[in-house]
């Protein structure tokens, strides 16, 4: 059965910042429900003050996505609520640059939590719900640094390649009971994870693209290819994703190419500061 629009429930994680603020009023705008967590519930009021999110359409919950008890709670009083999730967009994530031999072990975990633990809860519920409803879309954000390691933020990396691999399986097991997963492996996006990578040395690299990508050309490629097309695996932009895979399939070439990305990187870093009023 073809539910419409405007009887569609999204739910989505980081909804205070960033990506996940803008889906949140992107699918309000479309006439979704919207079920906007994070785990900062003060800047998600705020959010929902000043993005005049309508209430009865957008429901903010607080949801610390490490923790399965809340997860629990906040699902089942969704579905008490609204009977159903449609798209669950797991969005949340969390990078501290660092080299591995200077990083405190608990950034190991929180990593790890956060970034990959938090994501396969959120899709946990969602495969359950929507295997009961017959129909349903998981929409994970990776990134391309989870296709070609960045060495100085090697533990997001590493973290955004498991989330990548867990989707592509996911795939497999829930495309045959009538749920899709899509993976959206974006360049750097404009956002405040990416400004607080501005000073640190060790995150170079994420700045060696040609631009910075909007949030808004996120959230296009999410409606056009993701929900619309039901793609697997979306690379934001396409060539440097190919690159990502081409520098992936040949490890040894990111020894050759580290030392000239590194200096494009530092420049644009420096770039991006001189910019600042």
């Amino acid at each position: 059965m073809t539910v419409s629009v405007n009887q569609q429930v999204v739910f989505i994680t980081g909804s205070a910042s960033g990506l996940g603020r803008h889906l949140t009023g992107r699918f309000a705008e479309q006439g979704y429900k919207v079920v906007a967590t994070d785990i900062n519930y003060s800047a998600l009021q705020a959010c929902q003050q000043e993005d005049a999110w309508d209430s009865a359409q957008v429901w903010i919950r607080k949801l610390d996505i490490t923790r399965q008890s809340q997860w629990r709670s906040v699902w089942q009083a969704v579905l008490e609520k609204w009977q159903r999730v449609d798209v669950m967009c797991n969005v949340a994530g969390y990078l501290l640059p660092g080299y591995l031999a200077e990083t405190a072990f608990d950034q190991i975990d929180r990593h790890i939590d956060i970034n990959v633990k938090g994501l396969m809860y959120g899709s946990k519920h969602a495969a359950e719900t929507m295997v009961q409803q017959g129909s349903g879309h998981i929409v994970n954000i990776a990134s391309l640094a989870g296709i070609a390691p960045i060495p100085g933020i090697g533990l997001y990396s590493a973290s955004k390649f498991a989330v990548r691999g867990f989707s592509l399986s996911l795939a497999q097991e829930l495309k045959p009971l009538g749920v899709a997963v899509s993976v959206i492996c974006p360049d750097a996006i404009e956002t405040p994870m990416l400004t607080l990578q501005e000073d640190y040395e060790e995150a170079a690299l994420t700045f060696s693209g040609g631009r910075t990508l909007r949030v808004e050309e996120v959230a296009d490629v999410l409606f056009s290819k993701a929900l619309a097309k039901k793609e697997l695996e979306i690379t934001i932009p396409h060539v440097r994703g190919w690159l990502s895979k081409l520098g992936n399939t040949v490890p040894a070439m990111t020894f050759v190419m580290a030392d000239y990305l590194g200096r494009l990187g530092r420049q644009k870093q420096q770039d991006r500061k001189l910019a600042k009023p």
